[in-house]
């Protein structure tokens, strides 16, 4: 499955999100799909959802913009006053079943001991966690806001899953106990099949 991040270079991650680097300064924005450079920086920090749905559908899946075209058709995002707000995810379940063919169902109450269940059904989990979680060594600061990609179980019973905005290879790409994960965790969450 492949790895991908929000941002079009995975490299200035950590500088967009920690140090305030201009999106529209980044060089790659044009692998993102987006028509403008800026419409990728207006867009880039609101599509982790997106980005997620994009790794689920593997290696052929759209551009990321071609997703959010797609995904505005069906509401997934909307603006007040301006303000891009989203993924939602009633609209985002259908947008997959409808333009993908994907078993797409909204969990509006999913306890973390239930994911384990749902990926060793081989179901995909695009769950909504703090965005934090990119530095799990530290306190959770708040549940969700942003979401990752669980992907599997391992034998060991860790949840493996991708973070869309993960500053390295490690965090992009991350392994955690359901313990380690329940303090970032919404409670909520879209599954894949």
């Amino acid at each position: 499955m492949p790895v991908h991040t929000q941002f079009a270079s995975p490299d200035l991650v950590a500088p967009i999100v920690y140090e305030g680097f201009d999106r529209a300064a980044d060089p790659a924005w044009r692998t993102s799909g987006a028509a403008t450079v800026e419409d990728y920086a207006r867009w880039c920090g609101h599509l982790c959802g997106l980005t997620c749905f994009r790794m689920a559908l593997g290696p052929s899946a759209p551009t990321l913009f071609e997703l959010r075209d797609g995904a505005l058709k069906y509401g997934v995002y909307t603006e007040v006053d301006g303000v891009i707000k989203g993924m939602i995810y009633a609209p985002f379940a259908e947008y997959a079943r409808d333009g993908f063919g994907l078993d797409a169902e909204v969990h509006r109450h999913l306890p973390v001991e239930e994911i384990g269940a749902l990926l060793d059904e081989g179901r995909q989990v695009i769950a909504s966690v703090h965005f934090e979680i990119r530095r799990p060594h530290r306190p959770s600061p708040g549940r969700g806001g942003h979401l990752v990609l669980l992907t599997r179980r391992t034998a060991g019973g860790l949840l493996h899953f991708h973070n869309p905005s993960g500053i390295d290879a490690r965090t992009r790409a991350a392994t955690m106990s359901a313990v380690e994960f329940e303090p970032f965790f919404a409670g909520r969450g879209v599954s894949l099949r």
